[in-house]
């Protein structure tokens, strides 16, 4: 278990020394694997630790004075992803105006120095830090120098002649290009969480739902053909709809998968509904019946896909 940490100030997170690599890390595409297998590959060679550092929210969340840009994953797939990759100490800097206020050198200082021991530290292209956005590289490797660090830029990671990154992700999601978005992953597009207690208003309507809540904006919003994974041995087919519900006037994003063929409590259960195909955007309907026939619609859609696609894999 990493060992996860949220304040810029506190003890030493890493005495005996860490390789600390730092991102935004939304979504853990190729490029943001290809940073932290390295740092962890670097920490080993140098028996310390790895460490990465990010921030929640996301530094663009903070300042944005619009809707802010849609959000990959949520805070915890972030951790468990970090885990996943070898990292063994996690900074989920709370971002505040406090934080915001922090120049590029007492950061430097404080987190680096003072909570990790960085021996290096690692970061991907443009990366920018500190107060106003005054830390990059240069001054990374100057204040290095003096402190005992080594920093380093990893080079881009490109698939199908395109830069990976998580702005062309967010633009495959959108267009529901689930299979080009997964070749930027280095996965399958999914959403992770706690099955929560709704409105049960699908169980009333013959739809029964696993509800995930998702604070953030999503970066996808409509009706899709869905894995979901958690429940049993292997994936079980469904269809989902993530969205604001608008024709009962719903507000907060909400993940909505019917699980074909099954029926049982899912409530606290942690799953991950895999997005296959997207059928349709969201709607709002004139009442429940019509929202009803076309729910049937969807399903017996997505069913059918999702046979195909299953005939595909096993072929």
């Amino acid at each position: 278990m990493s060992r996860l940490f949220r304040d810029v100030d506190g003890g030493p997170v890493c005495p005996q020394g860490s390789v600390v690599c730092i991102g935004a890390f939304d979504g853990l595409h190729l490029g943001h694997r290809a940073l932290v297998r390295h740092a962890v590959s670097r920490a080993r060679a140098l028996g310390v630790q790895p460490a990465a550092l990010s921030f929640e929210p996301l530094p663009r969340e903070f300042f944005a004075t619009a809707e802010p840009l849609p959000r990959l994953t949520l805070a915890r797939a972030k951790i468990e992803g970090l885990q996943d990759l070898g990292v063994e100490a996690i900074g989920l800097l709370r971002f505040n105006q406090r934080l915001a206020a922090v120049s590029a050198e007492d950061f430097v200082q404080r987190v680096l120095v003072q909570r990790l021991a960085a021996r290096e530290v690692w970061i991907g292209p443009d990366f920018r830090f500190g107060h106003r956005r005054g830390g990059d590289l240069g001054l990374l490797q100057a204040l290095g120098a003096r402190q005992g660090f080594s920093a380093h830029e990893i080079a881009p990671v490109h698939a199908h002649g395109e830069r990976v990154s998580s702005t062309r992700i967010r633009e495959y999601l959108r267009l529901g290009a689930f299979e080009q978005a997964a070749d930027l992953l280095g996965r399958p597009y999914a959403i992770g969480g706690r099955v929560v207690r709704g409105r049960q208003l699908g169980r009333t309507l013959g739809f029964a739902t696993a509800n995930l809540r998702f604070p953030k904006k999503p970066a996808l919003s409509g009706i899709y053909a869905t894995w979901v994974h958690g429940v049993g041995d292997r994936p079980m087919a469904s269809v989902s709809s993530f969205g604001t519900r608008p024709t009962v006037d719903g507000v907060e994003p909400l993940l909505e998968a019917h699980l074909f063929d099954f029926s049982g409590d899912l409530y606290g259960r942690h799953i991950e509904v895999e997005f296959v195909a997207k059928l349709r955007d969201e709607l709002k309907f004139p009442d429940l019946p019509s929202l009803t026939r076309q729910m049937q619609l969807d399903a017996a859609q997505a069913r059918h896909l999702l046979s195909d696609e299953k005939r595909r894999v096993t072929a």
